[in-house]
């Protein structure tokens, strides 16, 4: 009796009726997360395989048919190599005076110090020609304020040879690019270094490779070498 009391007031009641048809819905609502919830716990837990671009360290199945061949792997020595020049000829006839040493410093009469020493200076007559060590390109042309004009010719290797103390003149043709052989004329032998002004005339020469200062000298033969000892420009000068 109770019961039917209930439905009755809950018929006539639209308000009732409204909270009723609200909690029958979040009861379906709530059982349907449940239902979903316990499927998804029944279905497989293994993961996914990666994608072949993931599987880092897999090495394939070999699927070569029979008869096939891999292809022929190349060799170094199949690709060419930017080496140093096999020879650097002496830049001009003279006499070594001073040598390369970047960590002895000696007197410098012209500036009346003492002073470490990059490169070399072979001396000779003013107005010697100067030649290019080995086959490259003219880099750089420029006047430095304690060097005087300089010449900058870039060889294979990464290497670069650079003259010093030089005149203003060059030979016709002698500009930044341009392609010079070895023992071409580059430029002649000048008074323009001032921080060596008061030394004979030479040419002061210095040697880069792969950016690093070098000794020249070490770059030289034998013979070269020898012919340092001994300006055969004197003579032609006389």
């Amino acid at each position: 009796m109770q019961k039917n009391k209930f439905l009755l007031k809950l018929r006539d009641d639209k308000g009732a009726r409204a909270i009723a048809v609200t909690v029958l819905v979040m009861l379906l609502v709530l059982t349907a997360i449940i239902v979903t919830t316990v499927i998804a716990n029944r279905a497989p837990t293994e993961d996914p395989l990666p994608p072949d671009d993931a599987q880092v360290g897999v090495e394939d199945p070999d699927t070569e048919q029979p008869g096939e061949q891999p292809p022929a792997a190349e060799t170094p020595d199949d690709k060419p190599t930017d080496a140093l020049p096999t020879e650097f000829l002496l830049p001009v006839s003279g006499v070594l005076r001073s040598v390369h040493d970047e960590d002895l410093q000696v007197f410098s009469p012209t500036m009346g110090d003492y002073r470490v020493h990059l490169g070399i200076d072979i001396g000779t007559v003013a107005g010697a020609s100067v030649s290019a060590m080995a086959d490259g390109t003219v880099a750089q042309i420029w006047d430095d304020v304690r060097m005087g004009r300089c010449v900058a010719v870039k060889h294979s290797g990464e290497a670069y040879t650079i003259y010093k103390n030089l005149t203003a003149e060059h030979p016709s043709g002698i500009v930044v690019g341009a392609t010079v052989k070895a023992g071409d004329v580059i430029g002649t032998v000048g008074e323009s270094a001032m921080v060596e002004i008061a030394e004979e005339p030479h040419l002061h020469l210095e040697m880069t490779v792969n950016g690093i200062q070098v000794d020249p000298t070490e770059y030289l033969s034998e013979d070269a070498m020898a012919t340092l000892k001994e300006d055969t420009n004197y003579e032609d000068a006389s």
